[in-house]
């Protein structure tokens, strides 16, 4: 990670001297921004490095609770970490009234290095083998969610299309549809603004396949980390500049049953010193051309992809997205130009051969998520993983034996016995990401919701 120098700050209050705030964002173990304001006047402390965070705070659930149930020998007192401020990721927040800017920040050790409890610490570590090995990876994300209509009901709506010249709504799936481009112009437009603003790479816009979803892509980067940073922006800025329009987005997994749910897909592939793609091999006359590298990459992703479910899909509606028929896979199958397979080789030229990882939901934490892809794919590259028979291109999938965990507490088991995850995420990490994601799914079954009322109350 690069520390942004006290020269930034002077560029950007150069830049911007009307800034008063600053929104220090730091993300958690959920793939949250927890954030603070800080005024002018602490600017420059943040930025010499005297500014701390307390180290349990990226180590909550999806509420912000913190379990006593984590290890005391690992954050025991809470200790202070140092926050880093991420360079070039200082930027003004155009969605807001009040004239504020905003920074990413990292935590590290009082005595300097990475601090562990730091999600996008753990992804760094894993990049750092493909480092010492020549590799370098190159990654992509695709981000699903659904803009929500406005009411004052328990139970949320998608947000659809008005068929002109009526009170009703436009039903259907709609895919693609340029009508839905026109009327949501404005929002749209001053997303377009704020990611340009913020250094996001927005490539695609367009609405998804169910009504009221949207996607939007980001351009790939020779950086995972900076590949993360803008799937975590940019969920940042939809959910701002919606609001700035009197709408709200989500990126739930499943906020509404009988619709497809929300994913994260994430591109992935891989470069040696000199710049080649180490996927591709020309020397092939297959379709597709897989070199040796590229099978056992994805035969790792394979192997360990039942271990890291829990990263992929983190809290219990992570598990309501997985429903025969709708491009969510339940196995780890893999497949040329393919979309039911979970890991997908799409039609691609010599230099951007690449693998399209479809399993994790757009609720989870980009850095694990990326860091546990990864981690499959050096795994098999390292150990010779053999990937299985491919699903051919225009060929029906067989019907998929669920070899994923299909409930959160299945996931979290699978992933407590993973020796590979916790060698690549760390002991440490593993440790209490488990610890916390099982708190809160505890926490999660022990409320009684409105259906064990609807269901049993009278019944029984």
């Amino acid at each position: 990670m690069q520390v942004a120098p006290p020269g930034e700050l002077d560029a950007f209050i150069a830049s911007n001297p009307g800034i008063e705030m600053l929104e220090v964002l730091m993300p958690d173990m959920n793939g949250i921004f927890r954030c603070k304001r800080i005024h002018r006047s602490e600017f420059s402390a943040l930025f010499n490095g005297s500014l701390k965070a307390v180290a349990s705070q990226p180590l909550v659930t999806t509420m912000g609770e913190y379990s006593d149930q984590i290890d005391p020998a690992l954050v025991a007192g809470e200790p202070d970490k140092k926050l880093l401020p991420i360079a070039g990721s200082l930027v003004a927040v155009p969605w807001l009234a009040s004239p504020t800017g905003q920074v990413m920040a990292s935590l590290g050790e009082l005595e300097g290095g990475p601090a562990w409890v730091d999600p996008r610490n753990v992804l760094a570590a894993v990049l750092q083998r493909f480092a010492d090995d020549g590799l370098r990876p190159v990654v992509a994300t695709e981000m699903e969610f659904y803009l929500v209509a406005p009411g004052e009901g328990v139970v949320p709506k998608p947000l659809l299309g008005s068929i002109p010249g009526t009170g009703m709504q436009q039903q259907g799936i709609q895919y693609a549809m340029a009508e839905d481009l026109w009327e949501h112009d404005a929002f749209l437009n001053d997303l377009r603004i704020a990611c340009e603003a913020q250094g996001v790479p927005l490539t695609t816009i367009h609405c998804e396949f169910a009504p009221g979803q949207w996607e939007i892509n980001t351009r790939h980067v020779s950086d995972p980390l900076l590949a993360c940073d803008h799937a975590l922006l940019l969920k940042r800025i939809v959910k701002g500049v919606a609001l700035q329009h009197g709408i709200s987005a989500t990126f739930m997994a499943k906020p509404f049953a009988g619709s497809a749910g929300n994913g994260m897909h994430i591109h992935a592939s891989l470069y040696s010193e000199s710049g080649e793609n180490v996927f591709a091999d020309d020397t092939s006359t297959a379709t597709p051309p897989i070199s040796d590298m590229r099978r056992h990459a994805i035969g790792g992703m394979a192997e360990t992809m039942p271990q890291a479910m829990a990263i992929f899909a983190p809290n219990a509606n992570s598990y309501r997205r997985f429903v025969p028929g709708t491009y969510a896979p339940m196995s780890p199958c893999w497949g040329y130009n393919h979309r039911d397979v979970s890991l997908r080789i799409p039609v691609s030229n010599h230099q951007n051969r690449r693998v399209e990882h479809r399993v994790a939901g757009a609720d989870a934490n980009p850095y694990l998520v990326v860091a546990a892809v990864l981690a499959g794919m050096h795994y098999g590259i390292t150990q010779a993983c053999e990937p299985g028979v491919m699903v051919q291109e225009n060929t029906e999938l067989p019907e998929q034996v669920a070899v994923l965990p299909s409930r959160w507490e299945y996931a979290l088991d699978a992933f407590g016995k993973s020796s590979v995850l916790r060698e690549y995420l760390g002991d440490a990490y593993c440790s209490v990401f488990q610890t916390m994601r099982r708190a809160e799914c505890e926490a999660f079954h022990q409320r009684i919701s409105n259906l064990d009322y609807e269901w049993y109350l009278r019944a029984v």
